[in-house]
């Protein structure tokens, strides 16, 4: 959903966003970089690489949609099969998709606007069609609550060896990983507990193909944590994209890139190069890029063209925060 100081963050930013094709990743093929062309998609909010056809990417609008997740051809930027899911109610804000073991697709429909008002909400969980054609999938629901209290989030990730879900919360002062049941039930709530601090006001996440890495976005900038068997250990900045809105991450199939996605019509995923080991063997990936490690803290920035869009970024956000501010004081 759209909300009006991301909005203006959005136009603080578009000059600092017009940047050249070598620094911005342009709608270059595959896992470099595309254009999603759908004109339905105009509030991808989730991004999920498919495991079993290289080269998509699933995603889906946030809220006013349906029951739809929509495969977009990352060569191409043209959507090639729309899933209706069956069996479950009308989403209310559908914010986060992840593929977990044997090629389970995880919806989150686990936004909450009003604050954290609603007292529970829902993951529909489907098998990743194996062919790509338009068509109607049984998916099974779980109503999930937390531990201390409802709450909003827009990132819920899947492990990929274990299958266990984890969901994000999002907090402008930073949030929490919470953590659900080993396996998730139907028959009544599934209970998820804190289990880590998240220093980011979170807006998605996604783990790395090995399970070894956690990447957590939000507007404007992300954290890499070494998963740890859960125990997650911040490993350093993330070299996030200048973006609009920005609301979505994903690995690509082979962890050597991290593509974000955006919000808006014909709305860019764009590709950073991932951290080392992230792929699925654990190794470092392979492969050049315009990235460089930044000294002990994994930043990646390169050119001072991009240095000063940055600076514009952290001028926006700090006035951003200080209208909020304001705001709460009248």
């Amino acid at each position: 959903m759209r909300r009006p100081f991301a909005l203006l963050a959005g136009v603080l930013l578009t000059g600092a966003c017009a940047l050249p094709a070598s620094a911005a990743g342009g709608d270059s093929a595959g896992d470099q970089g595309f254009t999603i062309k759908d004109p339905r998609i105009t509030e991808s909010s989730g991004l999920a690489a498919s495991r079993l056809h290289p080269g998509i990417y699933w995603t889906h609008n946030d809220s006013n949609d349906g029951p739809y997740i929509y495969a977009v051809d990352s060569r191409t930027g043209k959507t090639v099969a729309t899933v209706t899911l069956r069996g479950v109610g009308s989403p209310r804000d559908v914010e986060a998709i992840s593929i977990g073991p044997d090629n389970q697709i995880y919806v989150g429909d686990i936004g909450d606007n009003l604050g954290g008002k609603w007292p529970y909400v829902w993951i529909y969980r489907l098998p990743e069609p194996k062919v790509l054609k338009n068509q109607t999938v049984t998916a099974t629901q779980y109503v999930v609550k937390y531990s201390d209290g409802a709450r909003d989030a827009e990132s819920l990730v899947v492990h990929p060896r274990t299958g266990r879900v984890y969901i994000v919360d999002k907090k402008e002062n930073g949030g929490h990983l919470f953590e659900g049941p080993a396996h998730l039930s139907t028959s009544g709530a599934n209970i998820f507990k804190p289990v880590a601090a998240v220093d980011l006001w979170a807006t998605d996440a996604a783990f790395s193909p090995n399970g070894r890495q956690l990447a957590v976005r939000g507007y404007f900038g992300g954290i890499s944590y070494d998963w740890n068997g859960g125990r997650i250990k911040r490993k350093g900045r993330l070299d996030v994209p200048l973006q609009g809105q920005g609301e979505s991450v994903s690995y690509s199939l082979d962890g050597s890139k991290l593509m974000y996605g955006s919000e808006g019509a014909d709305s860019s995923v764009q590709a950073e190069d991932a951290p080392d080991g992230a792929g699925s063997s654990g190794k470092a990936p392979s492969g050049g890029g315009s990235s460089a490690s930044g000294a002990g803290n994994g930043a990646t920035l390169s050119g001072s063209f991009k240095v000063g869009a940055v600076a514009v970024v952290a001028v926006g956000a700090v006035a951003l925060l200080g209208l909020r501010r304001l705001r709460r004081r009248g």
